[in-house]
């Protein structure tokens, strides 16, 4: 990799189109608000709140070669992310996610990550023909991946050597998308970044806590977990046990990549030097942040 750029992150990249208004709204709601495209997908909004904190990541994903793709990858770099990994496809169109949010939450979204599912392992070309990695000398940096890769992709990348040596962390797209994880509680090498809901998707039962989901999850495979639960208290558990925090009370004014930050806040904090639980904490403080829409990503 090159010498600016200290962390990978793989998955969605896109644009982001949201619609937010300050009523609360229900199914068949039609009321004013604003409408905002910006960019966004998991990988990217993760990559943003990283280089927010002082971090270079680049980027592994797909984008089309129409104009929506060019402009976003203007935009990319223009924040100051590294584009030059990413495979560009002349024949998939640039993907897009949609969603509608209201004073109560979010109300609907719709993820079209399409032409990411269709290159494949084709974005991870770079860590396999020497640019970044090979099998004589996998990748051992740290990298942040999301679930909109397909299962079969994501079942290699548990069990691929070419991620032996790397430090991987990993989040769903969505609570849909939760159980395309499961590859990681059978290989465990990865710290999985999850909500409850996702939790027991992930698990297929309920849990009251965010704490006994962590358990659960350990107790299943996973190396490590993170589980978030909105304003209650969030968990973390490894092999040396279970760590607890509650995140700041704060006003919410949108929800949308909230989880992105989450993790971004906790690798960095991580990655200078916190103890466990004072990431943990770090990372909910950011993300309250981030949801009473102090922070702009």
């Amino acid at each position: 990799m090159s010498d600016t750029s200290n962390i990978l992150c793989i998955g969605s990249v896109l644009w982001d189109v949201i619609g937010r208004s300050s009523s609360s709204m229900r199914q068949g709601s039609d009321v004013p608000g604003r409408i905002t495209q910006l960019p966004g997908g998991v990988a990217l909004n993760i990559a943003m709140t990283l280089r927010r904190f002082g971090l270079s990541p680049a980027l592994l994903s797909a984008v089309g070669q129409d104009p929506a793709g060019t402009q976003l990858i203007a935009e990319a770099k223009a924040l100051g992310l590294n584009c030059d990994y990413l495979y560009r496809s002349a024949d998939l169109p640039t993907d897009k996610y949609m969603a509608v949010e209201g004073a109560n939450g979010l109300i609907a979204a719709i993820a079209d990550a399409h032409s990411l599912e269709a290159a494949g392992e084709k974005i991870l070309a770079p860590l396999r023909d020497g640019t970044l990695g090979s099998l004589d000398a996998p990748y051992s940096g740290l990298i942040a991946l999301d679930g909109n890769l397909t299962l079969s992709l994501l079942s290699k990348i548990a069990k691929d050597p070419l991620f032996d040596k790397s430090d991987l962390r990993v989040a769903p797209a969505s609570p849909g998308k939760a159980e395309r994880l499961r590859p990681f509680l059978d290989q465990t090498r990865a710290t999985l970044y999850v909500n409850l809901e996702e939790a027991e998707l992930l698990c297929q039962t309920t849990f009251e806590t965010a704490t006994d989901a962590v358990q659960t999850l350990i107790e299943r495979g996973a190396a490590r977990a993170l589980v978030t639960d909105g304003g209650k208290l969030a968990a973390e558990a490894d092999a040396d046990g279970v760590r607890q925090a509650a995140p700041p009370q704060v006003l919410v004014s949108r929800v949308t990549g909230a989880g992105d930050t989450f993790m971004a806040a906790h690798i960095s904090a991580e990655l200078s030097g916190a103890p466990k639980q004072d990431a943990l904490e770090q990372a909910l403080q950011a993300a309250a942040r981030y949801v009473s829409g102090e922070t702009t990503h």
